[in-house]
């Protein structure tokens, strides 16, 4: 029979070095699950194991006792004259005890699988999350939101499955396959043979179909992923959305990635639903093929190379009984292999994002008291805020350069202002000044010091940025402003609001700065959740101040009001402002004006204008 193609829809098969890299990835990845497992849980897993061996044992016990009962018990008493049932009772108990030991163990191992998966899975989303904080800002500038939640969500959650369900069944499986074969050997070698063909076949029929379903189930889960990505893309462009009428072309985009998921979740489950029912009637024909073949012994007394194989009525109907135990478990992995293969996808993804480079962090510097120490040294520096540019090359790939050759002379305490036309640099320079992002070329002093030999929480302890999209948390007003120094009193973040002029609306809020935020302040205008971040970056109060955009989305009048707080925050701190109102930066001490990433002029307000030039 000719096997199927995938290749037209993106399936697995793309050829044989493809086929052992994904069997690679499958198992490196499986196992590396389990030691994740075995890590936290090995005294749980290893009394799980014993449990399931119990269990495994008692139901063997159940199927042996049809050979006693029949050979023993049922055939003699219906020959007997007077027959005696006292004997039989007393068996029947004694399986009736044993089985319910196996009914306790198998609750238990049930019951313990819940508890490890469901701790791997809170240990896993720790993880993730412990270790997305410590990711550079160019991960989440290259890779979709909702793609990353979808990690969280729909990949961590299909480990919890497979672990909670199909490991158990696994152990159970192989267990129950080790003590039934030996059984089975002992009662009658002629039907082991025929059980062995029957368990070869089904083994070769489910390992082949999981190898061609399991590229689909990658294609299933990333497709999952970029449906959630372009739902939560959707949902926070929706105003967007509805002012340009893009409402039909956003459900037709849907449509497209939604069918794409469809696709690919059929192809995944229908390859691999096909294994349950193949199993079935492969394990169907070997109970036929044992029945046809034990009856035969039976009947002719067969023999062969001088052993005689006798096989009593009751061993063929136990033995009927240990092919099922026997091909059952096989049944069951099968069963399971759904899960399995979206679980072995998912623990890719999951791994993935584990498996990210951090961001690295090699400074020596560290701020201490107002000064910068450096480590394991007495060496000590006053903190001024004073930031050089020298000769400063950057792009943030290697084919794309965006600043060339910026050089940038501060003093403490200085206002500079960044202007220029969109995509000039005004924003990478800010980038690069808080280790957003590292130079390449040339170096960025902050006081004397290579900021790359600051390290990062230091240097950004040391400034308070506002960038120009504002993001506000789900917390009360007051908690929103702590956020720029979060042992700052109730009321310093008060006061910070009283100094950048959003102290008033504050106050006409529900509930004042008790109020509770959600949505990212969806209840709030644009200029008031820009006069939060304002305050958070004054309540901070470093030596450095950053302001991107920080009164674009105020009006005129408030943004007078603004300028007066802003002005005291600003006095005696060296200021980074980008702005295109020229209310904003007349009054900056250096003017940079940028075109295409090279400083074209600076100067004052009055210098530039003499100039008559881009300015």
């Amino acid at each position: 029979m000719r096997q199927p193609n995938f290749n037209r829809n993106n399936g697995p098969r793309n050829g044989q070095n493809l086929s052992a890299t994904l069997d690679a990835t499958k198992k490196s990845t499986l196992l590396r699950l389990f030691r994740l497992v075995m890590k936290h849980y090995k005294w749980l897993v290893f009394t799980v194991l014993v449990c399931i061996a119990v269990s495994s044992v008692t139901s063997l016990a159940s199927t042996l006792f049809t050979r006693t009962l029949i050979d023993d018990y049922i055939v003699p008493l219906t020959q007997a004259a007077n027959p005696d049932y006292a004997s039989l009772w007393q068996a029947l108990f004694r399986l009736g005890l044993v089985l319910l030991l196996g009914v306790v163990c198998s609750y238990t191992y049930n019951r313990l699988m819940i508890y490890v998966s469901q701790g791997t899975q809170l240990r896993l989303r720790k993880q993730l999350f412990e270790h997305m904080e410590r990711l550079p800002l160019s991960y989440f500038d290259t890779h979709s939101h909702g793609e990353m939640m979808s990690t969280y969500t729909n990949d961590v959650d299909s480990l919890r499955q497979v672990i909670s369900t199909s490991m158990a069944q696994v152990f159970n499986s192989f267990i129950t396959i080790v003590v039934t074969f030996t059984s089975m050997v002992v009662l009658s070698v002629p039907l082991t043979l025929v059980s062995i063909v029957i368990a070869v076949l089904m083994a070769i029929s489910t390992t082949r179909l999981g190898k061609w379903s399991r590229g689909y189930f990658r294609t299933q889960q990333e497709s999952l992923a970029k449906v959630n990505g372009f739902i939560e893309e959707m949902m926070t462009g929706q105003k967007v959305v509805k002012t340009f009428c893009h409402e039909a072309q956003a459900i037709r985009d849907f449509e497209n990635i939604n069918e794409q998921l469809r696709s690919s979740a059929c192809n995944a489950n229908k390859i691999a639903s096909i294994v349950m029912p193949v199993n079935g009637n492969l394990g169907n024909l070997g109970y036929v093929l044992i029945a046809i073949v034990g009856a035969t012994i039976a009947l002719s007394q067969f023999s062969a190379v001088d052993f005689q194989f006798s096989i009593s009525l009751g061993t063929i109907v136990a033995f009927l009984q240990l092919n099922k135990s026997f091909t059952q478990p096989i049944s069951h992995v099968s069963q399971q292999i759904n899960s399995v293969l979206n679980a072995s996808v998912g623990a890719e993804r999951v791994f993935k994002l584990l498996d990210a480079e951090p961001e690295e962090d090699e400074g020596n510097w560290v701020l201490k008291d107002g000064c910068w120490v450096m480590k394991e040294s007495a060496n000590r520096h006053p903190i001024q805020g004073d930031v050089d540019f020298q000769h400063v090359d950057f792009g943030y790939t290697a084919e794309k350069q965006v600043l060339f050759d910026v050089n940038i002379n501060t003093s403490p305490g200085q206002k500079i202002a960044f202007v220029g036309g969109t995509g000039a640099g005004k924003t990478t320079i800010i980038n690069l000044i808080s280790r957003f992002y590292d130079v390449k070329q040339g170096k960025i002093l902050y006081d004397g010091i290579p900021i790359n030999e600051i390290t990062k929480e230091s240097l950004r302890h040391s400034m308070s940025i506002v960038l120009q999209e504002t993001h506000l948390f789900t917390a009360s007003v007051l908690d929103n402003i702590r956020y720029g120094r979060l042992d700052a009193t109730d009321e310093e973040c008060r006061e910070a609001a009283r100094r950048v002029g959003a102290d008033d609306f504050i106050r006409r809020l529900s509930q004042g700065y008790d109020t509770m935020l959600s949505g990212d302040g969806g209840n709030l205008s644009q200029g008031e959740r820009q006069l939060l971040a304002i305050a958070r970056a004054a309540v901070a109060n470093p030596p450095v101040l950053i302001l991107d955009e920080a009164t674009s989305s105020i009006d005129t009048h408030t943004e007078q009001l603004v300028q007066r707080g802003m002005d005291s925050i600003m006095r005696g701190k060296t200021t980074f402002v980008i702005a295109h109102r020229l209310s904003t930066v007349r009054n900056a001490d250096q003017i940079i004006v940028l075109d295409h990433g090279r400083i074209i002029e600076h100067g004052s307000h009055d210098e530039l204008l003499l100039l008559k030039g881009k300015y």
